[in-house]
């Protein structure tokens, strides 16, 4: 089959692989959406290895064989996959029977991710999605996932003042998430003007782009003073300025949620928060949350056409021009915010 493996210098190239075989418990689906993460063009910036398997873990596609034990009844369906937690998860360990895959502590090896014609995974780890929803919106279940995750972790309540830092894709389906799941005002930051006009079309009701002085005055305007019940941090990187920004626009006792992911040791003073008394909590993927997954949750979400998250897929190109599609991710003057791989 075609896929595409990063050659460990900074570019991914085409080549053809065994197909993937089907394991105890297994489906194999042919894909047909598969996102690009801010993760996978980190790794492609930072690795100098080569590939042995494709990444990609945005994933919507098609069953189209099971293993013996596994019913036939789900070849054909069309499902989103959840391959990071569940895809590889032991079933056994005390994380796992509490229903958080993600933590497994005998994760079984990483196969094959979306940058290819077909994966093999688990099929517990298959969610099945309305015949109404197109593929684009399958492929964007695992990124909303990640933050109904953190507005779950959040504990938001109906009414409360969120501010979200970053608008990226992780930002902007966080966005989405912390309104359609009952924020009060909504308040964004943003680096660049396309993520600021979406930012407010998928549901903030202030953002502001390279402005963190500004959002945080209309956020204590807005609050009498106070500050943001819960701001979810989104945007990770090699400093502590993200963090830092969270911790300053948050009320006292209120809630910092982080999802960025750190590329490097960072240094807070820790005076601050602690003087806040704020609640700093990690949020990483997704799992069962008072008997509900995440991914349950995002696809309902996405089916409610009026969250409108479809129109952050800006580009679409076919498994042939991956190259192309990783060179319009990673450079944001094209106006990229999410880009799938489509039509494999």
């Amino acid at each position: 089959m075609l896929a595409a493996l990063f050659d460990g210098k900074g570019k991914m190239q085409l080549s053809q692989i065994d197909k993937p075989e089907l394991s105890a418990g297994g489906v194999i689906v042919e894909l047909q959406a598969v996102g690009i993460c801010g993760s996978d063009l980190q790794i492609k910036t930072d690795q100098t290895n080569k590939d042995a398997f494709p990444a990609g873990h945005e994933l919507a596609g098609t069953i189209v064989d099971v293993s013996p034990e596994i019913s036939k009844d789900l070849i054909g369906k069309r499902v989103a996959v959840e391959g990071i937690g569940q895809g590889r998860a032991c079933m056994e360990c005390w994380y796992c029977r509490s229903g958080q895959y993600v933590k497994c502590s005998h994760r079984n090896p990483r196969g094959g991710g979306g940058f290819a014609e077909f994966l093999t995974t688990q099929a517990i780890g298959c969610y099945e999605l309305p015949d109404s929803m197109s593929w684009a919106a399958g492929a964007l279940v695992e990124p909303l996932s990640v933050s109904v995750h953190a507005v779950r972790r959040g504990k938001l309540k109906g009414g409360e003042t969120v501010v979200v830092i970053g608008a990226g894709s992780i930002g902007l389906t966080a966005i989405a998430a912390a309104k359609a799941l009952g924020a009060g005002k909504l308040f964004a930051s943003s680096r660049h003007s396309h993520q600021t006009k979406m930012a407010t079309d998928l549901g903030a009701d202030y953002a502001f782009e390279n402005d963190f002085d500004s959002l945080n005055e209309a956020v204590l305007e807005a609050t009498q003073g106070r500050g943001a019940d819960i701001t979810i941090e989104t945007v990770g990187g090699w400093n502590s300025d993200a963090i830092n920004q969270a911790i300053t626009t948050t009320r006292k006792q209120g809630r910092v949620v982080i999802i960025g992911g750190y590329r490097a040791p960072i240094t807070l003073d820790w005076e601050i928060p602690l003087g806040k008394e704020l609640d700093i909590i990690f949020s990483h993927c997704y799992s069962i949350i008072d008997g509900k997954h995440d991914y349950e949750i995002a696809i309902d979400l996405l089916e409610n056409k009026s969250l409108g998250l479809e129109k952050m897929v800006t580009h679409t190109y076919p498994l042939t021009k991956i190259q192309e599609a990783f060179d319009t991710a990673y450079n944001k003057k094209s106006g990229s915010l999410k880009v799938q791989i489509q039509n494999i």
